[in-house]
């Protein structure tokens, strides 16, 4: 298998323009990642994903080892195989999903203990534990396990919180070079070329994440993840948090925020410095009828949709816009339908990957600040209805 790499091919202002090289593919970046939670990414098949051009899924290894089991993805070769999927894979560590379980679980220094919410059963995931098991899942970029802190929090506790990520990190990678010298027999490596990022905390304190990204960064990884962001705080603090962040993270490795995701965020944080994005938005907004388009957000199951036969978005080439119009899809949205979710999520994740398509594009130009520019300014001709 080939190993992990990344080259900085160009840049306009702070946006960059790169490549990572993984075992299972390449992938230009920016880049957007479009959730498999559970290895699916929901309302959609593998084969759309790849005909609309995502170059890689996310997927995540709190729900995975809970069910179906990384031990079996491991004995059925791995969650590519598994899940038929042969382009590049990051696995979250399933800090944020415990995160999320507040009243489930206790977090100390060893690590978090949860309650399952399928079964109530209690599980202990340690650092090492949630690297084993993306060892097992094979994905191609897996992360550290982390403590992701609400918002709000005080200096204190995010400082703490920052701190408690920084050991988890250092004791992940101890973890991960062991299973690559000498994995244990209980650990099957499905993925040897596997990377490892770290991740940067710090809550909405830029005086706390400039020493996370010194103690992240000391490390060692492959690369590096903005993470503890999009939890509740006001956008402009964390374009702010984000932009100081990238700025001290190393150039020659790739740059990932965690979990943020609108159009405006991707271009935002685009010229912020960040290569790499996730974020359930563009499915779960369309699983709930709301769509992007290049004039701006719309509300399918708007009333005033229901005898308009032009196309979703006349500037998308998407199968949902070239062959349905907007009448057809409200009324199968109204209906109940399932392809509902299937076409408005295509459309959604086309508009989502074109846009970072564009971005590149911009970049390579040197053309970026014109295009942001216009972009933002699409975007907001047409409010969401509700």
């Amino acid at each position: 298998m080939s190993r992990f790499g990344f080259n900085l091919r160009g840049s306009n202002g702070r946006a960059r323009l790169g490549t990572l090289t993984t075992p299972h593919g390449v992938v230009e970046t920016p880049a957007f990642m479009p959730v498999g939670t559970q290895g699916s990414v929901k309302a959609t098949l593998h084969r759309h994903l790849e005909n609309i051009g995502a170059s890689i899924i996310l997927g995540n290894t709190y729900h995975l080892f809970l069910r179906p089991g990384d031990e079996r993805i491991a004995r059925l070769g791995g969650l590519h195989a598994f899940i038929g999927w042969e382009r590049p894979i990051l696995t979250d560590s399933g800090g944020y999903q415990v995160f999320s379980l507040a009243d489930r679980r206790v977090i100390r220094e060893e690590g978090a203990e949860f309650q399952s919410h399928l079964d109530g059963s209690r599980h202990l995931l340690t650092p090492e534990r949630a690297t084993d098991i993306q060892a097992r899942l094979g994905s191609d970029i897996q992360m550290v396990f982390d403590e992701c802190l609400a918002y709000p929090a005080t200096h204190e506790e995010a400082a703490r919180s920052m701190e408690r990520s920084a050991r988890w990190a250092g004791r992940c990678r101890v973890r991960l070079e062991g299973l690559r010298d000498a994995p244990p027999a209980d650990v099957t490596v499905t993925n040897p070329g596997q990377a490892q990022f770290g991740i940067v905390q710090g809550g909405v304190f830029q005086d706390l994440r400039a020493p996370s990204v010194d103690a992240t960064v000391a490390v060692g990884f492959e690369g590096y993840a903005i993470g503890g962001l999009s939890v509740g705080e006001p956008v402009d603090v964390m374009y702010a948090v984000v932009e100081a962040t990238a700025a001290r993270l190393p150039e020659a490795r790739p740059r990932y925020l965690m979990g943020a995701g609108t159009p405006e965020d991707l271009v935002e944080c685009v010229a912020r410095g960040i290569d790499m994005f996730d974020c359930v938005m563009p499915t779960r907004h369309a699983r709930n009828g709301q769509l992007f388009t290049s004039q701006g957000r719309l509300n399918i199951k708007n009333a005033r949709f229901a005898d308009d036969l032009s196309p979703l978005d006349p500037e998308c080439g998407c199968y949902t816009c070239r062959r349905h119009s907007r009448a057809y899809l409200r009324h199968l949205y109204v209906a109940g339908e399932m392809s509902a979710a299937a076409l408005n999520t295509l459309h959604n994740l086309t508009f989502y990957l074109d846009t970072m398509r564009r971005i590149r594009d911009a970049i390579a130009f040197r053309s970026f600040e014109s295009f942001r520019e216009g972009f933002v300014r699409s975007l907001s001709r047409l409010a969401l209805d509700s």
